[in-house]
């Protein structure tokens, strides 16, 4: 007969050879002084907050940097909203370069974050489950189960809306940045957001309208790229060539318009193909 603690315990049927992963090794402050440290940060923020609200756009930059310091490098969610509002900043001040890194940043971390909430559920159910299992319960399910995923809920729909915020921040500094990959990124966030249901209707509208104008920049931008890489290559090209008395001319490179792909024909005299 096995023991609470065996059935606790137990395994789940299929994963006994798998090699158990390293957890993550975090330092934590004790609660006293992380609590004092969250506080501290959220005030920086708060004075952040206020100075983006007057349009100090550098100087909120460096006070969101001073919470971020603050903040113990553990509370991926809290990091996470900061990077989001610098990405914010650096869209107010068209650095778009550094609005990608900072979004970036931000939606890595809720990943993190997500992916640890995933497993702390998925222990939790595992754990209510094999509880059942041995104790009857003579409290409502229903109301057992509402009182302890009402804190695991509301932690994955902010994770999902600062997701939004920090995906939309970084496919318009994407699609301001311009280029060829850029451009193909910020279709990509696009996408993801377009399929998020908690999507706000304003931003659901950009979403769209940017689906839409965004594929012919985007040919335009690679059509453009190849064509210069090609000059390029012509220049290289014509430089190796010259001692042999030959040109990139003498050889003419035919696009397949069915599959897009290229073929070479050599012309000796540099005019028409043979």
């Amino acid at each position: 007969m096995t023991t609470r603690t065996e059935r606790f315990q137990r395994k789940p049927k299929g994963k006994q050879d798998e090699v158990p992963e390293e957890p993550e090794e975090v330092i934590r402050f004790p609660p006293e002084k992380e609590a004092s440290l969250l506080q501290e940060s959220n005030a920086q923020k708060a004075t952040a907050n206020e100075l983006f609200a007057k349009a100090s756009f550098q100087d909120a930059i460096e006070t969101y940097d001073k919470a971020l310091s603050t903040c113990p490098n553990y509370l991926d969610y809290e990091i996470a909203v900061l990077r989001s509002n610098i990405a914010a900043c650096h869209l107010k001040l068209e650095d778009w370069k550094e609005a990608v890194k900072a979004a970036t940043a931000a939606l890595d971390g809720l990943d993190k974050l997500q992916g640890r909430t995933a497993k702390m559920k998925e222990v939790d159910e595992e754990g209510l489950k094999a509880v059942e299992e041995v104790d009857e319960e003579i409290i409502s399910d229903g109301a057992t189960k509402a009182e302890d995923t009402s804190d695991m809920g509301k932690r994955e729909a902010d994770i999902e809306r600062i997701r939004c915020k920090a995906l939309m921040r970084r496919a318009r500094a994407r699609s301001e940045l311009g280029g060829w990959s850029s451009l193909q990124a910020a279709e990509e966030d696009y996408k993801t957001l377009s399929r998020m249901p908690n999507l706000p209707s304003g931003d659901r509208k950009i979403v769209q309208q940017q689906l839409g104008q965004l594929p012919p920049r985007t040919k335009a931008a690679q059509e453009k790229e190849m064509g210069d890489m090609m000059g390029k290559l012509k220049e290289l090209g014509n430089g190796i060539l010259k001692p042999f008395g030959l040109s990139t001319d003498n050889f003419q490179m035919v696009k397949d318009e069915k599959t897009g792909g290229y073929s070479m024909n050599f012309n000796q005299g540099g005019g028409g193909s043979k």
